[in-house]
């Protein structure tokens, strides 16, 4: 994986984590994904390893998942 994937849900606590991450990590760096934009992201997510959002998979996979925000049960809706 080239760029670190931060996958998000669009609520205040995701879009919150989302600001902070680009400020920590080169936002050229980062693909972010936010689901109520792009729900197709999501069979990708849950594959990776993605319980909850937000989280950030980084380059060599590992997933990091940021102060809960919803389930992926929630997100699929």
């Amino acid at each position: 994986m080239s760029k670190s994937i931060f996958y998000h849900a669009g609520c205040s606590v995701c879009l919150s984590a989302e600001r902070d991450i680009l400020n920590l990590i080169n936002p050229s760096d980062v693909e972010v994904v936010n689901f109520s934009d792009d729900k197709s992201r999501i069979a990708e997510a849950e594959k990776i390893g993605v319980k909850s959002v937000p989280a950030l998979v980084t380059q060599n996979g590992h997933v990091l998942h940021i102060n809960f925000g919803a389930s992926m049960k929630d997100v699929k809706g």
